[in-house]
């Protein structure tokens, strides 16, 4: 089986690219700069091939012979959206999708499995939640045996949210926390994400829309809390007003590689929960670790 894999040098892409090799897949790794990335995919047993959801003409040439597409495809700048260089939810998840589903049909792709994310809704007045439905949307209609995976919030080794925590846990007296730290929240394991993924891929396999989550349904306070523990700090949670860090995000989403946006601090907020019950049906060999046991798989 040949897996073309988009997003494979990412959080989720890379654990779905070992899971893949792991049950004897070739796989190989969509990337719009194989150069700089060539390098980091062969260590992971995959090949590099040429392509960007945001160039068309790439598409085809990326996907050909391949008997899946497993998409788990961020911007360069997520969460924080740079409209004026094209890296927004909608122009990858949304139109993105779109391009590479279209591609993947016409190059008689059999199966196509899209990284999306709870939530997603047509009507939301999020935009990542529209953009998210709209990839979905264009993965059902394509007539290739559709597969949509909606994770809760993701969190591993090179996550760019619980690890800012991490850093701050270890570097400052206290640990700040946007709002009063109670949106509800599902953290899974980006390895169990990727496993999920690599298992959904297998040709004749289930279809549909499944939701991800872990097995602990917690607040923010309550992740943080396990966060402590397992580093063996004591830290107290500083609640700051929303207002403030959008405040800093409105100048600071200016630069090149902003860190922070007013838009992607309603990203960060809000709840993250996961009907994982499907989940564990149509894969009842899956296993979700609990986030003190997953923290501890890379954290010391």
């Amino acid at each position: 089986m040949i897996v073309m894999v988009a997003g494979g040098t990412g959080l989720i892409g890379s654990e779905a690219v070992r899971a893949l090799r792991t049950k004897g897949a070739e796989v190989r790794v969509m990337t719009a700069h194989p150069d700089s990335s060539a390098r980091a995919i062969e260590s992971m047993g995959a090949t590099a091939v040429r392509g960007d959801v945001l160039d068309e003409a790439t598409l085809g040439p990326a996907v050909v012979g391949a008997d899946v597409v497993v998409q788990a495809l961020t911007f360069p700048t997520f969460p924080v959206e740079k409209p004026r260089r094209r890296f927004t939810f909608e122009e990858f998840d949304g139109r993105g999708t779109e391009r590479l589903v279209a591609a993947a049909a016409a190059a008689g792709v059999r199966r196509y499995v899209y990284t999306s994310g709870v939530g997603a809704d047509p009507s939301s007045i999020k935009t990542w939640y529209r953009a998210k439905w709209q990839g979905e949307e264009a993965v059902r209609t394509s007539g290739m045996e559709p597969v949509v995976l909606r994770p809760s919030w993701v969190y591993g080794p090179t996550d760019i949210a619980l690890n800012k925590f991490v850093r701050f846990a270890k570097l400052s007296p206290v640990v700040p926390v946007v709002g009063r730290g109670d949106q509800r929240l599902q953290p899974v394991l980006a390895a169990d994400v990727g496993a999920a993924l690599a298992a959904l891929a297998a040709p004749g396999g289930p279809t549909g829309t499944i939701e991800i989550g872990g097995p602990d349904v917690m607040t923010m306070n309550e992740v943080l809390g396990v966060l402590l523990e397992v580093l063996g700090r004591r830290r107290p949670l500083v609640h700051l007003p929303p207002f403030l860090p959008k405040l800093a995000g409105f100048f600071l989403q200016v630069l090149p590689k902003p860190p922070l946006s007013p838009s992607a601090i309603d990203f960060a907020t809000a709840d993250a929960l996961a009907d994982v019950g499907p989940l564990l049906r149509a894969l009842p060999d899956l296993r979700l670790s609990p986030l003190r046991e997953g923290l501890r798989t890379y954290l010391r």
